[in-house]
């Protein structure tokens, strides 16, 4: 029987893992703040430099699946250790970069890990808990990366623009190792998955279930960083914003998905499909809002807030519903998740450097996200009509079923 972890031991736990978070938020998000910076540096456009983010996006999409199996014979806490420590190394390399196109390629590399180690953290955290807490336990993890939004990003982004934006990479080291020494210290050492291996995790990209999911994550959230991602210029060409100031619009962004983080814990066991629909609607009008109220800089920063709780919203349930719809492997279904929002990443970013470039302004990706949380809202319908079809049990009635079976 599994020994679950309470009290101290499990905010210590709980604290190992987030700090993991911390640094892929740091290290994903302050690229975003430092986007003018980095360009003058290396000696290319805004719109070339958000291709860096893309660049990101598109390691965390390979490497969820490809690291997570492979990973799948080993026990979870050295498959996570080892994943900080390629993180790690991988920021250092970009630290050194010389040039644009060295610098794509170590950003390529730092994604690798960042989405097999949030699947595994998940699910991980999960098993450390009862499974009526397991949607709380996903967003402990992810707070990570929501309160990165708070303190790590803006300081970070505040340190990058006086110091030189490359000072991130090594900050972002240092934290990996860090992170390595607490999983160490707190994480308890149980074996690996009886009957674990790569086939069986590979099972999961078989499931028409699960491909349906991702699309819902990747087209909703797509919405987010077609805007996101071109947060700082937003804010001081069409606000007005002083550049000096961006870094206390990214800590409200991240306070915002601080709330977010939290209520989509609850929302996430409370109904998976009901938080996911939720989200897109909030997200959407939250879009439309952002694009109206542009001009003026104190309706921008509150909807800059509101921007990151909503998008927050989503993910639990996201991660959620992927582990449910691959229950013999939820190791690498979990790590979709991460994999569905980096190609929402990566195409939010490029959809926002295509409406820039044609000349409609900074105002324009927020129409596209608005337009793509709407179609992820669609998905999210058809995801839920199929998996009713199909008898797929998900969220709480996925965890009851679970107990009454193992009761019998």
């Amino acid at each position: 029987m599994t020994a679950y972890l309470s009290g101290g031991k499990l905010l210590l736990a709980i604290l190992a893992l987030a700090m993991g978070g911390f640094g892929i938020g740091v290290t994903e998000f302050s690229m975003m703040g430092l986007l003018q910076e980095g360009a003058l540096d290396l000696d290319v456009s805004n719109s070339q430099m958000g291709l860096m983010i893309s660049a990101y996006a598109i390691g965390v999409v390979v490497g969820a699946p490809v690291l997570t199996a492979m990973a799948a014979k080993i026990p979870r806490k050295r498959a996570v250790q080892l994943l900080i420590l390629f993180f790690t190394l991988a920021n250092l390399s970009s630290a050194f970069a010389p040039d644009y196109n060295t610098m794509l390629i170590t950003r390529f590399l730092a994604g690798l890990p960042h989405g097999a180690y949030f699947g595994l953290a998940g699910v991980l955290a999960g098993s450390l808990v009862p499974g009526t807490m397991r949607g709380r336990a996903i967003a402990w993890v992810m707070l990570g990366l929501s309160v990165a939004n708070v303190i790590g990003v803006p300081l970070v982004t505040t340190l990058g623009q006086q110091a030189g934006w490359r000072s991130m990479f090594y900050i972002v080291a240092f934290i990996g190792l860090i992170t390595a020494v607490l999983i160490t210290l707190f994480i308890p050492w149980r074996k690996a998955e009886p009957g674990a291996s790569i086939r069986r995790e590979l099972t999961a990209l078989k499931s028409p279930q699960v491909w349906l999911a991702m699309a819902t994550g990747i087209v909703g959230f797509g919405g987010f960083f077609a805007v996101y991602s071109y947060i700082s210029p937003t804010l001081t060409e069409e606000s007005g914003l002083k550049i000096t100031l961006v870094p206390i619009a990214l800590a409200l962004y991240g306070l915002g998905m601080v709330v977010g983080s939290l209520i989509g814990g609850r929302l996430a066991d409370w109904s998976v499909f009901g938080a996911i629909k939720l989200s897109s609607v909030l997200m959407a009008a939250t879009m439309l809002v952002f694009a109206a109220v542009a001009s003026w800089i104190i309706p921008t920063m509150i909807m800059v807030f509101v921007l990151g709780a909503v998008g927050s919203l989503l993910i639990p349930s996201l991660q959620t519903l992927l582990m449910d719809s691959a229950p013999h492997a939820q190791s690498l279904a979990a790590s979709l998740n991460h994999s569905a929002l980096n190609v929402a990443n990566a195409l939010g970013a490029a959809l926002g450097a295509v409406v820039i470039s044609a000349g409609f302004g900074y105002r324009a990706p927020s129409m596209v996200g608005a337009g793509l949380a709407v179609l992820g809202l669609l998905i999210a319908m058809i995801t839920q009509a199929r998996a009713k079809k199909i008898g797929l049990l998900v969220g709480r009635d996925a965890i009851a079923a679970h107990e009454h079976t193992v009761v019998d």
